[in-house]
């Protein structure tokens, strides 16, 4: 029987030739029951009366220059829970795979696979009754040579005419930075990731300069995107402050990103831009406690730290003697702190919407883990696809008009008394958001600096 099966290595190079693809890398593995093939740009289309989806794909690891793009019949939809706990719809094509002097037809789901190894996953059900892997092997039907992958290529190199774009952050390895690189690069602009502990700046009134590790002058930058730690605030404004100086494009002024990192001060201008919020009392280490929890209502309250990040600091105070104990250690610590109604039938679950450019681009509910009631995904919470009402997009909105922001994750609870704004976050993160939607949040913050230079998107 195995006379008629094809041998794989544990690696193989394969091609798709009805969507284009005339070579791709895949990792040949049988413990996965589906097939994946890196995608970005995704979306559904009608075609002939059917479903179609189409999508983009770097077929190259780690080149971004290359693009092909594909379009396809649209066979499915399916829900997939990853093991960090993100719940991600894809969607399923079917196509041939032709391997070595082999072609057949298969079913694969289209996903960003930036953060893997290999743009191709050939799993088993694809291969079932056709494939014998020997995983010890690699490359048993050839591999093509640079030369032979340039040549194959040639008409799909992306020419770089765009504009110099540097990234103000602290990790290349964050999911939300290479996606941020990926899609400047993508839409042919100019990339470059600036570590935020490597500038240093000479203040100047003639000449004004930011410099990077080695003395390097930073200029020439068309526009900046600062994506900065809370633990890191002030020297990255300080730099983003510097950019502007420089009359450089920032995606987030720092006078922005600046009053929406003071917990109690972005509180206050959203309530003086006609926000609602959940009863909030501020204090210093308070005298007063029992007047204090009565101002919100009483217990159950939430008590945070003024400089809490993520959901650190913030505490969940069931009785009036737990709302006074941590309120009482807390006060030890002669620190500025929050008392907050704490909106139970929120049932542990929020809306982070992001808003790009005046616009709501993408919704997503964060559900906290069970007996946790933060739903932040770096605590565990996991994020699914909702559909926000346009009272909760008004206030998204209107929230991040207030706060002057360009970019902008804004939480929302829905509470009895209608929808209450929870925070206004200057440096979303994309991962749990773009798992969910399969939208491509990156490149929309891209096409709003593309906007700013009146570039045609």
């Amino acid at each position: 029987m195995s006379d008629n099966k094809v041998i794989l290595g544990s690696e193989e190079w394969c091609s798709f030739p009805e969507l284009g693809i005339p070579t791709i890398k895949a990792r040949v593995d049988s413990g996965a029951k589906t097939s994946a093939l890196h995608a970005i740009n995704i979306a559904p289309f009608i075609k002939n009366e059917s479903n179609w989806v189409k999508f983009d794909i770097n077929p190259i690891q780690n080149n971004l220059k290359t693009v092909i793009h594909c379009e396809a019949p649209l066979i499915d939809k399916r829900i997939v829970k990853s093991s960090s706990g993100f719940r991600e719809q894809r969607y399923v094509i079917q196509t041939n795979l032709q391997i070595g002097s082999s072609k057949w037809p298969i079913e694969m789901t289209l996903t960003n696979r930036d953060s893997m190894g290999f743009r191709m996953l050939l799993g088993r059900e694809a291969m079932s009754g056709r494939v014998l892997v020997d995983p010890e092997q690699k490359y048993l039907l050839g591999q093509p040579t640079s030369d032979a992958l340039k040549e194959l290529y040639k008409n799909s190199e992306k020419a770089s005419s765009g504009l110099r774009i540097g990234l103000l952050a602290s990790n290349p390895e964050l999911y939300s930075n290479k996606r941020i690189m990926e899609a400047g690069e993508m839409r042919g602009h100019e990339m470059h990731f600036l570590n935020i502990k490597e500038c240093y700046m000479k203040l100047d009134a003639k000449t004004p300069e930011i410099h990077y590790r080695g003395g390097k002058i930073l200029n020439q930058f068309d526009a900046i995107i600062p994506r900065i730690r809370p633990s890191i605030t002030f020297y990255g404004c300080a730099l983003t402050r510097q950019f502007e100086a420089l009359k450089v494009y920032c995606l987030n002024s720092s006078n922005a990103i600046t009053q929406s990192r003071d917990k109690l001060y972005s509180l206050q201008l959203l309530l003086n831009h006609g926000v609602e919020i959940p009863t909030t009392g501020f204090a210093n280490s308070p005298l007063d406690t029992d007047d204090l929890i009565k101002m919100v209502g009483g217990s159950p309250l939430i008590v945070k730290l003024l400089e809490g990040t993520q959901g650190k600091g913030v505490v969940l105070a069931e009785t009036k003697k737990a709302a006074e104990s941590v309120i009482n250690a807390f006060k030890s610590l002669n620190a500025n702190i929050l008392v907050q109604e704490f909106i139970k039938e929120a049932n542990g679950k929020d809306i982070r919407c992001f808003v790009i450019d005046g616009k709501v681009v993408a919704a997503i509910q964060r559900e906290a883990m069970p007996g946790e009631f933060r739903a932040n995904i770096h605590l565990g919470g996991t994020a699914s696809i909702i559909k926000v009402t346009a009272e909760e997009k008004k206030i998204a909105i209107k929230a991040t008009k207030a706060m002057d922001l360009k970019v902008a994750g804004v939480d929302i609870i829905r509470s009895s008394k209608g929808p209450l704004l929870l925070e206004v976050n200057s440096s979303p993160g994309l991962e749990g958001i773009e798992g969910a939607t399969n939208k491509d949040i990156a490149g929309e913050m891209i096409k709003a600096i593309e906007k700013n230079f009146k570039l045609k998107q």
